[in-house]
């Protein structure tokens, strides 16, 4: 475990005035992600926590079945599970994001070839990114699961677009081989929904399941 407790400058304005829900007095917020976007959006918004990624395991498990949503909601109740086996209190924070196109679940690209592929099949088409969060608190054993869904659209891109962007390696660990938050102008949210969501976390969710986490346990919720 590491702490993650310095407030990163806001380099991107989807990492401005973002908002922040209550931690309880006295409760650690403990991240179980090793992702460095979630760390930097939440320093962003000011959260005070430390890192504890789950083991390699706990992404295991495919239900050929499983909707995205559904995916995405039982992965990140698995890796707060695998991490809460390591603590006796604290409130954890664990997620898993993938994105969906044409019935098919993309995830992250296992090689260049793999992100190509992701790639060449959201070229022109709409597409839907999935977060779910897995809010849990160790010591009362109270959980909240919830799944949030961005609606967005990929440009055409040109076999040199194309080409540049896998050659750049952004798309190493990213579900569905992009970043929205590399910048690219052949992205765009279509439904008004979160951008941050894209990222990997969706604070403006996070924030409202805080604030009512207390009234609330063992539910999962599809939002946006």
């Amino acid at each position: 475990m590491h702490a993650y407790l310095r407030k990163m400058p806001p380099e991107l304005p989807l990492m401005r005035s973002l908002p922040a829900g209550p931690i309880p007095a006295g409760t650690r917020l403990i991240l179980a992600s090793g992702s460095p976007r979630r760390a930097e959006l939440l320093a962003a918004a000011g959260y005070r926590f430390s890192i504890d990624p789950p083991a390699e395991g706990a992404e295991c498990g495919i239900c050929s079945r499983e909707t995205a949503p559904e995916m995405v909601a039982r992965l990140a109740y698995q890796k707060a599970a695998d991490v809460a086996a390591r603590y006796t209190s604290g409130l954890l924070l664990a997620a898993d994001t993938l994105a969906s196109c044409l019935g098919q679940i993309l995830g992250k690209p296992s090689n260049r070839e793999h992100a190509a592929q992701m790639l060449r099949m959201l070229s022109g088409r709409d597409h839907s990114v999935f977060t779910g969060i897995c809010l849990w608190d160790v010591q009362s054993g109270k959980r909240t699961v919830d799944v949030t869904k961005t609606g967005m659209r990929m440009a055409e891109l040109s076999p040199e677009t194309l080409d540049q962007y896998l050659e750049s390696m952004k798309w190493e660990g990213k579900a569905g081989a992009f970043g929205y938050q590399d910048g690219n102008d052949w992205l765009t949210i279509t439904d008004g929904g979160s951008e941050s969501n894209v990222v990997g976390l969706p604070m403006e969710r996070l924030a409202e399941l805080l604030n009512r986490f207390d009234q609330s346990s063992d539910f999962v919720v599809c939002s946006g």
